[in-house]
């Protein structure tokens, strides 16, 4: 390797850190909120079935998922328009608010009905927030990759995307085991995480002041960032990505941000034996990514997602049915790790596959729009879904509402081309 290829290696990771680490810490503000809403639930709802409390927090988590398609299309057209940097820096300025928001709420107890309103509302500003963060760090990073490599580069999207997650529920360990009673988390210490949160959003702020940009200053033009463009000249492209995320971002909702509840709920493992169960998974789950990621460079990404779509089809009711009558924490770990390498030929890829669907003018838009548009719809009610199912004395019926719907992203992964080999970022290069 000569010196100019050793300095372009350096720049190129240089920027993936400066890409990845904002990334991480927002999706750290966002999964903060899943993770401890077991405890934060009676502090801002009145008291009663805990599974109703859990609704009530659902609900919000569901109704935050509404405000990414507007994240999607704000951000996207800005990033498209103005940069890639100036909207990944805007997102996460605005994620620390939120996080704020929720550090100070007060509780239904002391505000009433305000608490809730104030909850609701930091969480439409993060729904926002992150329905842009999205769409603009897969561009950016699957722009900033080699085309040999990008596979492997923009996997690393959803590596933080977990590694946000893993950092929520080991704060959430500390607490629980070093730090904090039971009693005190309900209390009071639920609120810690997010002033870390929004702590660490004025990092990633600073951090992102110092990325380099992927696309070059131009003059003004109509065609950058317009959703009517997007879907005159790119419908199908459009419908791709909505069928593409249909099936695997409910199966990544419900092996991730859900199954810490269901372990607790179904399974009825204590709160801090889900939180552990819970982390080590998803640090495995995280180390999977790239390997996915490089298996993909090699063989494509076709091959990948019909294998995420046709074992999620035949598998997911029988691993569900299994996890919920799991008779010790080992055979539950192994079953939910199954899943989540299944899930893998999805997570991995799903953010290069997109961004290679769209040239550059149109790219951040085409991929955070439709898929923020397809999470909130089917993400964003998860959790919501799966716990209105339990309550009703029905919740295997949520299995198969998930198999249906990987079922209909199988038929599109069988249809679609292999961006790989078609992708739009090897033409503009």
């Amino acid at each position: 390797m000569n010196s100019y290829q050793k300095s372009d290696t350096a720049r190129r990771i240089k920027a993936i850190f400066t890409g990845s680490v904002g990334n991480l810490v927002e999706w750290y503000d966002w999964y903060a909120y899943a993770a401890f809403a077991l405890y934060f639930a009676p502090v801002f709802f009145p008291k009663g079935n805990p599974t109703a409390q859990l609704l009530d927090t659902a609900a919000i988590f569901a109704v935050g998922f509404l405000m990414r398609p507007i994240g999607g299309w704000l951000f996207g057209s800005i990033a498209d328009r103005k940069g890639r940097k100036v909207a990944m820096t805007l997102s996460v300025l605005l994620m620390s608010l939120g996080s704020m928001m929720i550090a100070l709420a007060p509780t239904y107890n002391s505000a009433g009905i305000l608490s809730p309103i104030i909850l609701l509302t930091a969480r439409l500003l993060q729904g926002l927030s992150v329905g842009g963060e999205y769409g603009t760090s897969a561009t950016y990073l699957s722009e900033i990759a080699t085309p040999e490599r990008r596979g492997f580069y923009s996997s690393f999207q959803y590596v933080t995307l977990i590694g946000g997650q893993l950092t929520a529920l080991g704060i959430q360990l500390l607490l629980q085991k070093v730090f904090l009673t039971s009693e005190q988390l309900h209390e009071w210490g639920w609120r810690i995480p997010f002033v870390i949160g929004a702590g660490l959003s004025l990092f990633a702020l600073v951090i992102r002041q110092h990325m380099q940009e992927t696309v070059a200053p131009q003059k003004e033009n109509k065609k950058r960032g317009s959703v009517l463009i997007l879907l005159k000249e790119h419908p199908r492209a459009v419908l791709t990505v909505v069928g593409l995320t249909m099936g695997g971002t409910l199966a990544f909702y419900t092996y991730t941000t859900y199954m810490q509840k269901f372990l607790v709920n179904t399974v009825h493992l204590t709160k801090e034996r889900s939180t552990v169960l819970t982390f080590f998974l998803m640090l495995i789950y995280a180390c999977m990514q790239p390997l996915f990621g490089m298996l993909s460079d090699r063989t494509g990404r076709k091959p990948l997602l019909l294998g995420f779509g046709i074992l999620g089809t035949l598998l997911t009711v029988p691993i569900l049915t299994a996890i919920s009558h799991a008779s010790s924490e080992w055979a539950a770990f192994f079953l939910i790790l199954a899943a989540l390498i299944i899930v893998s030929g999805y997570t991995s890829i799903n953010a290069v596959v997109k961004a290679e669907m769209f040239p550059s003018e149109i790219r951040a838009l085409g991929v955070g729009l439709p898929y923020a548009l397809t999470v909130a719809l089917f993400g964003g009610t998860a959790e919501y879904i799966a716990l209105y199912f339990k309550k009703i004395g029905h919740e295997s019926l949520y299995y198969w509402y998930i198999t249906g719907c990987i079922f209909i992203s199988l038929v599109v992964y069988a249809l679609a081309k292999d961006t790989k080999h078609t992708s739009f970022m090897d033409k503009e290069q």
